[in-house]
């Protein structure tokens, strides 16, 4: 139970102690908030219940904020003390005493610290990245691995249980259309005649692939004569050939999908077909001028959507509606997809289709991620590989490191447009926040070294309190504290860049902490007090950083 809980629990049972004795009425009260103040100096935790609670109460806030401190007083062991200010805020200090146990706890912990479990753990499907197999992935579909990654991680140290999920859209007119490209490439490369497609891709990455075709596949190729079955053939390689470049690029990137979904399997095994009639059993589906719509109007979207075409074949969306339907059949208890910018419209039609299936609707969420601008000396950099810029999500991570690439995708909110400062990306200074964040772990460590160096024998947890009773100090153990409250809120309001603001205001405390006070000193008690606290912190930032998919360097 965090200390924010323990709040809670401490104010619920102060309120209910107050009505058994007859100080307040039993009656319908408004539901107790827990924040914290815009000013430390206000406290750790406050609560406007007094407030909100008036017109219930017909009492003033001050007069029932007053009654209950002194309830909440009595809790010494976590509460140091409780302020009631105008207009009637009810603030809560906690206790030196219990800061000092919680250094205890995260050493303790651990690895561990910021984690939960849960009696009943939710089965949670996380969607995300899903780029077209036509070709290398881009940075917003490296933003996307980097925000789906890390919202798994959060919800599993919550407790919960995470499936990260590809899907590969390896059906349809843009998967036959990249085998006509690739054709035209190898019958170019082989010297023969050939017609490239109109609207063919053209990048050098197809040029690979034929090469990769005529090196790997040359008697299967050469033994098929008809046209549609060398397109066949040739889109059937290239998907492979993307698909495992793909991979790669992901897994050097720390995410790793635990289910690789193929469209084509939906098609080849009736799916499609079968989600159709499901639909139509539930009354959403009708006919006019020969195609079949889905009322998607009936949950709020601008008009009704095709799922048959007039000539039989199936939309897009009717596939991506049994893509969905296979998902619910999984049974899961959460269904989130991440998208990229460009599908703001397509939400609320398959939001729709989703409860039109009987998939409850706070069970299924679709995530945004924005668009992202890469930036150099305040320009912004054209994307195109042809000119040498940075085209693709391998190139960018080539040139800056994983670290850096995934903080930087994580360090704004997903619903806001990312601009990606190259120059500041490859700063070895305190300029760049993925190098101050490591920098504080790699200088504990470092403090440690000297420490063995110095023969100072550690002993974690033994702490002089009083030591410990100073600004720096007290707001070193106020930030980690919090940490994992601040791991449970990004998890439950699936917004991860609330960790690495958290991060940045822990190394800040820290190096201000570290400048005021010297850690290794002639006085053995006050070392191994700051070696505790600085260990505490170490493993704060360690775990953090683990949460993130970034490393937490001994040196640098």
């Amino acid at each position: 139970m965090t200390a924010k809980e323990k709040i809670y629990a401490i104010l619920e049972e102060a309120l209910g102690q107050a009505i058994k004795e007859g100080v307040f009425t039993d009656t319908g009260y408004p539901a107790i908030k827990i924040e914290y103040p815009k000013d430390t100096k206000f406290g750790d935790y406050a609560t406007p219940f007094a407030m909100e609670s008036a017109r219930v109460l017909r009492r003033s806030p001050m007069d029932t904020g007053n009654a209950l401190k002194s309830y909440l007083e009595k809790n010494t062991g976590i509460i140091d003390r409780v302020d009631v200010v105008k207009p009637g805020f009810i603030n809560i200090f906690i206790s030196h005493d219990y800061l000092c146990r919680n250094l205890q706890e995260i050493l303790n912990e651990d690895k561990n610290y910021g984690k939960r479990e849960k009696e009943n753990p939710q089965r949670i499907n996380i969607e995300f990245v899903s780029a077209n197999p036509t070709g290398p992935m881009n940075v917003v579909s490296a933003r996307a691995a980097a925000l789906g990654d890390t919202i798994g991680n959060l919800f599993e140290a919550c407790g919960d249980v995470v499936e990260r999920e590809f899907y590969v859209n390896d059906y349809g007119n843009q998967v036959h259309l990249l085998g006509q490209s690739v054709l035209a490439r190898v019958r170019e490369h082989l010297g023969r005649d050939f017609s490239f497609p109109e609207d063919g891709y053209h990048g050098e990455y197809i040029k690979d692939i034929a090469r990769h075709i005529i090196d790997s596949f040359s008697p299967e190729f050469e033994a098929i004569s008809g046209e549609e079955d060398l397109i066949t053939f040739c889109s059937e390689k290239a998907v492979a050939y993307n698909v495992g470049g793909q991979k790669k690029d992901l897994q050097d990137f720390n995410v790793n999908f635990s289910r690789w979904f193929h469209e084509r399997t939906l098609h080849e095994e009736g799916a499609v077909e079968a989600t159709f009639n499901d639909l139509e059993k539930n009354d959403v589906i009708y006919e006019r001028e020969n195609k079949k719509f889905f009322r998607s109007t009936d949950y709020n979207d601008d008009k009704d959507r095709v799922v048959i075409r007039d000539d039989g074949r199936p939309t897009y969306l009717l596939a991506d509606i049994a893509y969905h339907r296979n998902k619910i059949n999984r049974n899961y208890d959460r269904i989130i997809d991440i998208w990229g910018p460009d599908h703001h419209g397509y939400i609320a039609r398959l939001a729709g289709a989703m409860q039109a299936l009987g998939f409850p609707q706070d069970r299924f969420k679709i995530l945004i991620s924005q668009q992202v601008n890469l930036v150099m000396e305040g320009e912004a950099v054209k994307m195109s590989k042809r000119l040498g810029r940075f085209s693709t999500m391998r190139e960018l991570v080539d040139e800056i490191g994983v670290d850096v690439a995934r903080y930087f995708f994580l360090m704004r909110s997903m619903d806001s447009h990312l601009d990606f400062d190259l120059v500041l990306a490859k700063k070895q200074s305190s300029e760049n926040p993925v190098f101050y964040l490591q920098y504080a772990h790699a200088r504990i460590c470092s403090i440690f070294r000297e420490a063995e160096k110095r023969g100072i024998s550690y002993k974690p947890g033994i702490i002089n309190k009083e030591l410990l009773n100073n600004d720096e100090s007290s707001a070193l153990m106020k930030h980690m504290m919090k940490y994992p409250e601040e791991v449970l809120d990004a998890a439950e309001t699936i917004e991860p860049h609330k960790i690495p603001t958290y991060l940045l205001r822990l190394a800040q405390a820290f190096h201000r902490f570290y400048t005021e006070h010297r850690v290794l000193s002639d006085e053995a008690e006050m070392t191994n007090t700051y070696l505790t606290l600085a260990d505490a912190v170490r493993t704060v930032l360690r775990n953090g950083l683990n949460l993130l998919g970034v490393s937490a360097p001994e040196q640098m």
